[in-house]
């Protein structure tokens, strides 16, 4: 062999290694689902929430709510409370999420018609929250294991690189029989998310419809849920956002559900 075929053979080996290695670190539907699931979004967030849900007759309901989440460490707690209208003034809803694999979300809602706070229990995490198109398993965060995930495809929507990603719950009776993610690349944010029923028909579709970075981290401030069997529809805005605020650990207890906001 001359060393002129020597040289380039030597060359082609240098070049086709990083394009192996390369290939065997293309990224799965799990780490994906996983870099959505772990994006920093803060020590403690605060927030005005208005809930506006439409009809099929285009009717709309509006109602405002107090938002308070807060990550400790290995779970993160959410509480809200209803400010109005009159008819749903002072109910409140909270949502502890762990990290700790296969540990469901404990959720709690205070009616003040009955002055009780009443836990959700795992059979009715399927019923709408509030008249609204998010269950109260969509309120909670599901955590990756829970489902397979595979990477269909990547595609551009509104500008954004995306992943898309289909996951089928590992659970035969979950509520949902797959759910397609659009994730954008390096932000990590669900642009879009497509549920299916039971019967593998469309069911709802989730959309973001504004996000921001706030003190470093992306936020997301409008988002819609599409419940296209029912043509309802569910926007959901965050206004007047604060993070790492210092928001105390007794804001997130049965005690402060009842008291409400004062």
């Amino acid at each position: 062999m001359t060393i002129k075929k020597i040289q380039i053979l030597i060359m082609a080996m240098i070049i086709a290694v990083p394009i192996v290695s390369f290939a065997q670190k293309k990224i799965t539907g799990l780490q994906i689902i996983e870099n959505v699931y772990n994006r920093a979004t803060g020590n403690d967030m605060q927030g005005d929430l208005t809930m506006t849900l439409t009809n099929s007759r285009g009717d709309q309901r509006v109602r405002k709510i107090k938002q308070f989440i807060k990550d400790f460490g290995k779970m993160e707690k959410k509480i809200m409370f209803f400010v109005s209208p009159a008819d749903v003034r002072n109910t409140s809803f909270m949502n502890w999420s762990y990290d700790e694999a296969g540990k469901d979300d404990d959720q709690w809602i205070y009616l003040p018609a009955l002055k009780k706070v009443k836990r959700i229990s795992s059979e009715s995490k399927s019923d709408y929250f509030m008249g609204s198109d998010f269950t109260y398993d969509d309120l909670g965060d599901r955590h990756p294991i829970d489902d397979t995930h595979k990477l269909l495809r990547e595609e551009k929507v509104d500008g954004e690189d995306c992943y898309v990603v289909e996951s089928i719950p590992k659970d035969e009776d979950y509520m949902y029989s797959r759910t397609v993610s659009w994730i954008i690349k390096d932000k990590w944010i669900g642009l879009k998310k497509e549920f299916y029923d039971e019967d593998e028909e469309l069911l709802k579709t989730l959309t973001i419809k504004k996000y921001e970075k706030i003190k470093g981290y992306w936020t997301i401030l409008s988002s819609e849920m599409h419940n296209v069997q029912k043509d309802h529809t569910t926007k959901m805005e965050l206004a007047n956002v604060k993070l790492d605020t210092g928001i105390p650990a007794n804001k997130f207890t049965e005690r402060m559900m009842k008291r409400g906001i004062k």
